[in-house]
Protein backbone atom coordinates (compact mmCIF):
# COMPACT_ATOMS: atom_id res chain seq x y z
CA UNK A 1 0.00 0.00 0.00
CA UNK A 2 2.82 2.39 0.92
CA UNK A 3 4.52 1.70 -2.41
CA UNK A 4 1.25 2.41 -4.24
CA UNK A 5 0.78 5.73 -2.44
CA UNK A 6 4.34 6.76 -3.24
CA UNK A 7 3.80 5.84 -6.86
CA UNK A 8 0.60 7.89 -7.06
CA UNK A 9 2.30 10.87 -5.41
CA UNK A 10 5.20 10.65 -7.85
CA UNK A 11 2.76 10.53 -10.75
CA UNK A 12 0.91 13.54 -9.39
CA UNK A 13 4.16 15.51 -9.10
CA UNK A 14 5.07 14.71 -12.69
CA UNK A 15 1.60 15.76 -13.81
CA UNK A 16 1.86 19.08 -12.02
CA UNK A 17 5.28 19.70 -13.53
CA UNK A 18 4.01 18.92 -17.02
CA UNK A 19 1.04 21.22 -16.54
CA UNK A 20 3.36 24.01 -15.43
CA UNK A 21 5.58 23.44 -18.46
CA UNK A 22 2.54 23.64 -20.75
CA UNK A 23 1.34 26.97 -19.32
CA UNK A 24 1.63 29.54 -22.11
CA UNK A 25 4.41 32.05 -21.89
CA UNK A 26 4.05 35.65 -23.02
CA UNK A 27 5.43 37.61 -25.97
CA UNK A 28 4.92 41.38 -25.83
CA UNK A 29 4.97 43.33 -29.08
CA UNK A 30 5.81 46.87 -27.99
CA UNK A 31 5.46 49.25 -30.90
CA UNK A 32 3.54 51.96 -32.72
CA UNK A 33 0.77 51.97 -35.34
CA UNK A 34 2.58 49.35 -37.43
CA UNK A 35 2.23 46.97 -34.49
CA UNK A 36 -1.25 48.17 -33.49
CA UNK A 37 -2.54 47.54 -37.02
CA UNK A 38 -3.78 51.04 -37.80
CA UNK A 39 -6.13 51.12 -40.76
CA UNK A 40 -6.74 47.37 -40.91
CA UNK A 41 -10.32 46.17 -40.97
CA UNK A 42 -9.73 43.85 -38.00
CA UNK A 43 -6.43 44.52 -36.21
CA UNK A 44 -7.22 41.79 -33.67
CA UNK A 45 -6.74 39.19 -36.42
CA UNK A 46 -4.81 41.04 -39.15
CA UNK A 47 -2.07 43.00 -37.36
CA UNK A 48 1.27 41.21 -37.52
CA UNK A 49 1.27 40.12 -33.82
CA UNK A 50 -2.07 38.39 -34.44
CA UNK A 51 -0.67 36.66 -37.53
CA UNK A 52 2.27 35.48 -35.44
CA UNK A 53 -0.16 34.12 -32.85
CA UNK A 54 -1.72 32.03 -35.60
CA UNK A 55 1.71 30.72 -36.56
CA UNK A 56 2.30 29.83 -32.91
CA UNK A 57 -1.04 28.05 -32.66
CA UNK A 58 -0.42 26.16 -35.90
CA UNK A 59 2.93 25.01 -34.52
CA UNK A 60 1.28 24.00 -31.19
CA UNK A 61 3.72 26.12 -29.20
CA UNK A 62 2.83 27.19 -25.62
CA UNK A 63 3.03 30.93 -26.21
CA UNK A 64 0.56 33.81 -26.24
CA UNK A 65 1.06 37.19 -27.86
CA UNK A 66 0.09 40.58 -26.45
CA UNK A 67 -0.22 43.48 -28.88
CA UNK A 68 1.08 46.52 -27.00
CA UNK A 69 1.21 48.71 -30.10
CA UNK A 70 0.03 52.32 -29.77
CA UNK A 71 -0.58 54.49 -32.81
CA UNK A 72 1.59 57.60 -32.87
CA UNK A 73 3.97 56.24 -30.26
CA UNK A 74 7.52 57.59 -30.17
CA UNK A 75 10.52 56.16 -28.35
CA UNK A 76 10.05 58.81 -25.66
CA UNK A 77 6.41 57.82 -25.24
CA UNK A 78 7.39 54.17 -25.11
CA UNK A 79 9.90 54.88 -22.37
CA UNK A 80 7.17 56.62 -20.36
CA UNK A 81 4.65 53.80 -20.65
CA UNK A 82 6.86 50.70 -20.57
CA UNK A 83 6.61 50.34 -16.78
CA UNK A 84 2.85 49.93 -17.13
CA UNK A 85 3.34 47.17 -19.69
CA UNK A 86 5.88 45.46 -17.44
CA UNK A 87 3.27 44.87 -14.76
CA UNK A 88 2.46 41.56 -16.46
CA UNK A 89 4.86 38.60 -16.75
CA UNK A 90 7.03 38.76 -19.87
CA UNK A 91 9.15 36.07 -21.47
CA UNK A 92 9.89 37.71 -24.85
CA UNK A 93 9.77 41.45 -25.53
CA UNK A 94 9.73 42.59 -29.16
CA UNK A 95 10.75 46.25 -29.31
CA UNK A 96 9.48 47.88 -32.52
CA UNK A 97 9.65 51.64 -32.02
CA UNK A 98 11.34 54.56 -33.73
CA UNK A 99 9.46 55.08 -36.98
CA UNK A 100 7.58 58.11 -35.66
CA UNK A 101 10.83 59.56 -34.32
CA UNK A 102 12.31 59.35 -37.79
CA UNK A 103 9.33 60.96 -39.48
CA UNK A 104 9.62 63.83 -36.99
CA UNK A 105 13.34 64.23 -37.61
CA UNK A 106 14.32 63.46 -34.02
CA UNK A 107 18.05 63.00 -33.63
CA UNK A 108 18.93 59.28 -33.76
CA UNK A 109 21.08 59.69 -30.65
CA UNK A 110 18.00 60.81 -28.71
CA UNK A 111 15.92 57.92 -30.03
CA UNK A 112 18.72 55.45 -29.28
CA UNK A 113 18.92 56.68 -25.69
CA UNK A 114 15.18 56.16 -25.27
CA UNK A 115 15.33 52.67 -26.76
CA UNK A 116 18.24 51.83 -24.46
CA UNK A 117 16.16 53.04 -21.54
CA UNK A 118 13.35 50.68 -22.52
CA UNK A 119 15.78 47.78 -22.86
CA UNK A 120 17.27 48.55 -19.44
CA UNK A 121 13.87 48.64 -17.76
CA UNK A 122 12.82 45.32 -19.28
CA UNK A 123 16.06 43.71 -18.18
CA UNK A 124 15.78 45.13 -14.68
CA UNK A 125 12.24 43.83 -14.20
CA UNK A 126 12.64 40.55 -16.11
CA UNK A 127 16.36 39.69 -16.34
CA UNK A 128 15.65 36.34 -17.99
CA UNK A 129 13.33 37.70 -20.67
CA UNK A 130 14.56 37.65 -24.26
CA UNK A 131 14.44 41.03 -26.00
CA UNK A 132 14.20 41.31 -29.78
CA UNK A 133 14.73 44.65 -31.50
CA UNK A 134 13.07 45.44 -34.83
CA UNK A 135 14.83 47.94 -37.07
CA UNK A 136 13.30 50.70 -39.17
CA UNK A 137 14.55 52.82 -42.05
CA UNK A 138 13.79 56.32 -43.27
CA UNK A 139 13.28 57.34 -46.90
CA UNK A 140 16.04 59.34 -48.64
CA UNK A 141 13.75 62.37 -48.56
CA UNK A 142 14.74 62.75 -44.90
CA UNK A 143 18.31 63.31 -46.04
CA UNK A 144 20.96 60.72 -46.78
CA UNK A 145 22.99 61.40 -43.64
CA UNK A 146 19.94 61.26 -41.41
CA UNK A 147 18.63 58.09 -43.05
CA UNK A 148 22.03 56.44 -42.66
CA UNK A 149 22.39 57.39 -39.00
CA UNK A 150 18.82 56.33 -38.24
CA UNK A 151 19.19 52.92 -39.87
CA UNK A 152 22.48 52.30 -38.02
CA UNK A 153 20.84 52.91 -34.65
CA UNK A 154 19.21 49.47 -34.52
CA UNK A 155 22.16 47.18 -35.30
CA UNK A 156 24.26 49.30 -32.95
CA UNK A 157 21.77 48.74 -30.11
CA UNK A 158 21.48 45.05 -30.95
CA UNK A 159 25.27 44.62 -30.87
CA UNK A 160 25.69 46.65 -27.68
CA UNK A 161 23.02 44.67 -25.83
CA UNK A 162 23.57 41.28 -27.53
CA UNK A 163 20.02 41.20 -28.86
CA UNK A 164 18.49 39.36 -31.83
CA UNK A 165 17.74 41.87 -34.58
CA UNK A 166 15.01 42.08 -37.19
CA UNK A 167 17.03 44.24 -39.61
CA UNK A 168 14.03 46.02 -41.16
CA UNK A 169 10.46 45.53 -39.94
CA UNK A 170 9.03 46.55 -43.32
CA UNK A 171 11.37 44.49 -45.48
CA UNK A 172 9.76 43.76 -48.86
CA UNK A 173 6.89 46.07 -47.86
CA UNK A 174 8.28 49.60 -47.92
CA UNK A 175 7.92 51.15 -51.35
CA UNK A 176 5.60 48.39 -52.62
CA UNK A 177 2.23 50.06 -53.14
CA UNK A 178 0.39 46.74 -53.44
CA UNK A 179 1.21 45.90 -49.81
CA UNK A 180 0.45 49.32 -48.34
CA UNK A 181 -2.62 51.33 -47.54
CA UNK A 182 -3.20 54.59 -49.47
CA UNK A 183 -1.02 56.54 -47.01
CA UNK A 184 1.99 54.56 -48.24
CA UNK A 185 3.11 53.92 -44.66
CA UNK A 186 0.85 51.33 -43.06
CA UNK A 187 0.63 47.81 -44.47
CA UNK A 188 -2.55 46.23 -45.75
CA UNK A 189 -3.62 42.88 -44.29
CA UNK A 190 -1.48 41.16 -46.91
CA UNK A 191 1.42 43.44 -46.06
CA UNK A 192 0.99 42.76 -42.34
CA UNK A 193 1.22 39.05 -43.07
CA UNK A 194 4.56 39.69 -44.76
CA UNK A 195 5.72 41.68 -41.73
CA UNK A 196 4.78 38.68 -39.58
CA UNK A 197 6.90 36.43 -41.82
CA UNK A 198 9.87 38.78 -41.41
CA UNK A 199 9.56 38.86 -37.62
CA UNK A 200 8.88 35.13 -37.40
CA UNK A 201 12.23 34.30 -38.99
CA UNK A 202 13.97 35.82 -35.96
CA UNK A 203 11.37 35.02 -33.32
CA UNK A 204 10.63 31.37 -34.09
CA UNK A 205 14.07 30.01 -33.07
CA UNK A 206 13.68 31.71 -29.68
CA UNK A 207 10.46 29.85 -28.89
Amino acid sequence: MKALILSLLAGFAVGVACAADAAPRTIIFFGDSLTAGLGLEDPATEAYPAVIQKKIDDAHLPWRTVNAGLSGETTAGGLRRVDWILRQPIDVFVLALGGNDGLRGIEPAVSAANLQGIIDRVRTKYPHAQIVIAGMQMPPTMGQDYARSFAAMYPDLAAKNHLPLVPFLLANIGGHAEFNQPDGIHPTAEGAAKVADTVWQVLHPLL
